[in-house]
């Protein structure tokens, strides 16, 4: 007999089938016994009845432990009063593997077992159904995001993610030892971004690992991510990179509410998908917190109170849930991000935020080899020293500009999920190297 999915039974009611999963929960009672079995595509009521399901299986629902894997055979049957509309009526059970008891962690809706203990046992914390729902919306997010850069003349590359060279500013590198040479995990991949849109290409993006040493014990930061970046040559200005991250989550928002209509429903999430996303200078942005009490100088970036209040009162004002922070100071910015003319202390660069908080940062780059020069020895790189990257802008460069987002604090914020390790499978942070 062929296996039939929880969510297919609908098609087979009064029909026999055979049902696969684990044991979600068991209720024994003398002369009927309920068992919740959930698959990967739900869960569902099935029954054994006294003198109705064969003997020897009966005896056996005594003896099953939670979360252990059965096979049930069985009749859907159609029943108003629960709450799925139908329950099965079990013929036959066998047990293909038996659980241990007690468990490391309780997976239950109820469950209050912290996070870092689920972690430590990730596999069973994800057979919870709105746990796994999480990585079912994140998995159709890098789908969604993946056409939608095919869609734009976007050719996906991938690049090393163990290398000698970097241009990020503001975070630490992890050393490892290549061979007895030092060598770093990459911490961007913005330099080859940088060099196969010269390279021809023009539209590149790359989904892929990001390592950042950095010891932040926040729900926010992580020490290696999913980034999702992209380059986009032949660009007249940075607002042309902010068009296209607008149509981005427009275009993501809209497709998801549609493919992942059961798991945003199991999460309780209701997409509000942006028509126009406001765009606030820095200078405003810090004008509009001091009114509110939170004061910055000029060269200050905002830090997580401020990018929260600021989220809150964009969307008090504008009823949009994002907002591009744009024109940051130079100071606080990579040496290879582009001023506006005439303009010293500011650079043609953005954050973008969701519900308060940074999920991408972006710019148009410096093209221009001499300015770039100049712009590097003012922050103290000698860039004829970064060779591979210098000799990137000597061959003919087109104007361009890109971003990078974290999939994971996407993830995190669509869902409004307290922490961000939440959105990770498994993830690393400056304590957990495990499992």
């Amino acid at each position: 007999m062929k296996r039939i999915l929880i969510n297919q039974l609908q098609d087979h009611v009064d029909k026999e089938v055979l049902l696969k999963g684990w044991v979600q929960d068991l209720r024994n009672l003398s002369k009927i016994k309920f068992l919740i079995l959930r698959d990967r595509t739900g869960d569902m009521q099935t029954i054994a009845l006294k003198g109705t399901t064969d003997e020897a299986s009966f005896t056996t629902l005594g003896t099953i432990t939670n979360e252990s894997v059965v096979e049930i055979v069985g009749t859907p049957k159609k029943n108003k009063e629960s709450h799925w509309g139908i329950e099965v009526l079990i013929k036959k059970i066998g047990v293909v593997s038996a659980a241990e008891t007690p468990l490391p962690i309780d997976n239950s809706d109820k469950g209050q077992t912290h996070i870092d203990k689920r972690i430590d046992h990730r596999f069973l914390d994800t057979r919870n159904l709105k746990k796994q729902a999480i990585f079912k919306v994140r998995s159709k997010i890098a789908k969604i995001l993946t056409n939608f850069f095919d869609s734009k003349g976007f050719t996906n590359i991938n690049t090393p993610k163990i290398t000698t060279i970097g241009v990020e500013s503001g975070a630490e590198l992890f050393i490892v030892d290549y061979f007895g040479k030092p060598a770093y995990l990459a911490q961007s991949p913005q330099i080859y971004k940088q060099m196969f849109v010269v390279g021809g290409f023009e539209r590149v993006y790359e989904l892929g690992p990001v390592f950042r040493a950095e010891k932040s014990h926040t729900t926010r930061h992580l020490t290696e991510f999913t980034g999702v970046d992209f380059e986009m040559g032949f660009i007249d200005d940075y607002d042309e990179v902010m068009d296209f991250i607008e149509e981005m989550f427009v275009d993501l928002m809209g497709n998801l509410s549609k493919e992942a209509v059961d798991e945003l429903k199991t999460l309780g999430i209701k997409l509000e998908i942006p028509t126009k996303i406001p765009r606030i200078t820095m200078q405003e942005a810090k004008k509009i917190l001091a009114k509110k009490g939170k004061k910055y100088k000029d060269d200050d970036d905002l830090d997580a109170e401020g990018e929260r209040l600021l989220g809150e009162l964009v969307k008090e004002k504008y009823g949009c849930e994002f907002v591009f922070l744009t024109l940051f100071p130079w100071n606080v910015r990579p040496f290879y991000h582009m001023k506006p003319e005439g303009k010293a202390n500011v650079t043609k660069s953005f954050d973008l935020l969701f519900n308060g908080v940074e999920i991408c940062s972006g710019a148009q780059r410096e093209h221009r080899y001499e300015i770039l020069k100049k712009q590097a020895k003012a922050k103290g790189i000698e860039l004829d020293q970064m060779a591979e990257y210098a000799e990137i802008f000597k061959y003919g460069v087109p104007p361009h500009g890109g971003a990078g987002f974290g999939l994971d604090r996407i993830t995190q914020r669509l869902l409004k999920l307290e922490n961000v390790r939440e959105a990770v499978l498994l993830p690393r942070d400056p304590e957990r190297t495990r499992p």
